[in-house]
């Protein structure tokens, strides 16, 4: 019988663990996709400011514009549409990677977004900035860019910063702590020693994906799927869980 228990508490543990870090691999995928749409944004309305002459009077009229066409979104603020018009300008961006985006082809396969959004991001930053930058970029929460952006203007410290985030699972109070600390002073020429490959995702990073406002808007489902199909989703498995 202690044996039975043993196996069958293995058991669990197993599929604990498998559950978690599908969870996991999902939220970074869904940030990856949102920070890489934010940048997009970003680069659109950049781009149509300079071209057509226009002024920063536009992004109130945008912002009212997709509250009503997108009604389920809430990520399309003045403030934030304003941020993501920083974040486009705050990394060196190549020819070849706004021909790409604008081509209408999507980021990344279903099938395997972690492994062709990298591709995508490291357009977006110089290859001076180190092995692994265009990972960090990818996997760090929206609120955690924010900061890096209005805190942080020397590009290679700001990755650095970057790459602690995703390291140590710093939440955001912690971040704007260390960055307050000037904690990478204390680490000398580490700044741009950025490694090959990026490593596990920190699993307290991970959770707090789960939770970020940002990506919870982001991932809302469309206006017409709401409660009454919710109910129905709920009452079919509920109904396929009984023995």
């Amino acid at each position: 019988m202690t044996s039975e228990l043993a196996l069958y508490q293995g058991l669990l543990a197993d599929i604990k663990a498998r559950v978690r870090h599908a969870q996991h691999r999902a939220a970074l995928s869904a940030n990856a996709e949102m920070v890489l749409m934010y940048w997009d944004v970003g680069r659109l309305i950049a781009a149509r400011q300079q071209d057509e002459g226009w002024g920063t009077g536009v992004i109130p009229r945008l912002a009212v514009d997709l509250k009503n066409e997108l009604p389920e979104q809430k990520g399309f603020s003045p403030r934030n549409l304003s941020r993501m018009i920083a974040f486009f300008r705050a990394y060196p961006i190549l020819p070849q990677a706004a021909a790409k985006l604008e081509s209408g082809k999507p980021a990344a396969s279903p099938a395997a977004p972690t492994a062709i959004l990298p591709q995508a991001v490291a357009k977006l930053v110089p290859p001076s900035a180190g092995a692994g930058s265009s990972d960090c970029l990818l996997a760090v929460p929206w609120s955690h860019h924010i900061v890096l952006i209005e805190k942080v203007k020397d590009f290679p410290t700001r990755l650095w910063y970057a790459r602690q985030v995703v390291e140590q699972g710093w939440s955001r109070e912690t971040l704007t702590a260390q960055i307050k600390q000037r904690a990478h002073e204390r680490q000398g020429t580490a700044v741009t020693n950025f490694a090959t490959t990026l490593p596990e995702l920190h699993a307290n990073l991970a959770t707090g994906l789960l939770k970020d406002p940002y990506l919870f808007d982001f991932l809302t489902l469309e206006e017409p799927f709401h409660e009454r199909e919710l109910d129905e989703e709920r009452s079919q498995r509920s109904e396929g869980d009984k023995p």
